[in-house]
């Protein structure tokens, strides 16, 4: 599997996932197991023995933080990094800081759950996953896939729905595929491409 390899792992537990909060473009840190995860990731990835080429991640720290962590248990610290916002979680706009009860408490729980997963409904002042992918796609087929088609081994640290934008490109899923697809914190899914970009093979590293 060295041969057009993709690895996608969405970062570590944050703080903000932890207290059950709207997080978005917000920058917070990972939690000490959220730590933990991200360096079980890296374990996992190097008993695959996966040596990278190059890595691309978010603007956000906790999304950087996760990769500084799995690449150091991998001993592949000096690899490229490049950081984009392109890559950074949904904006939830004003959702963003609230519990998510809270949330439920002011706009109703359906009208909350809506926002959450529904594929192109956004939150007042954010974006919807639609809107999330029309920023993800296009730096993924101008930066990211043409190292992937060239033979590098790439790994991107990412955000659940930066990563839902990505997979749902990738697996070929429809919106209401994709907006029921959970992505779980700090799991490698190893994605091996065809020369035409569509997969070859997947891979999740869950166990």
């Amino acid at each position: 599997m060295s041969d057009r390899l993709l690895v996608l792992v969405r970062h570590g537990e944050s703080d903000w996932n932890r207290k059950n909060l709207f997080t978005g473009w917000r920058d917070v840190d990972l939690t000490e197991a959220g730590i933990a995860e991200a360096r079980a990731a890296g374990r996992k990835l190097n008993a695959q023995g996966l040596r990278f080429d190059v890595a691309f991640t978010s603007a956000l720290v906790r999304a950087q933080r996760s990769l500084d962590l799995m690449l150091a248990e991998m001993g592949q610290t000096g690899i490229p990094v490049f950081k984009d916002q392109a890559l950074n979680e949904r904006d939830y706009g004003e959702l963003s800081g609230l519990n998510k009860d809270d949330a439920r408490a002011k706009w109703g729980a359906e009208q909350v759950h809506i926002w959450r997963r529904s594929y192109d409904v956004a939150p007042p002042g954010g974006e919807s996953l639609k809107d999330t992918a029309a920023r993800v796609l296009p730096y993924y087929i101008q930066d990211i896939l043409p190292r992937v088609l060239r033979g590098d081994n790439v790994l991107v640290s990412a955000h659940g729905n930066s990563l839902r934008a990505l997979i749902m490109v990738l697996e070929g899923l429809s919106p209401q595929q994709i907006v029921a697809r959970e992505i779980a914190t700090g799991v490698p899914l190893i994605y091996r491409l065809n020369a035409d970009s569509t997969v070859a093979e997947k891979r999740d590293l869950a166990a």
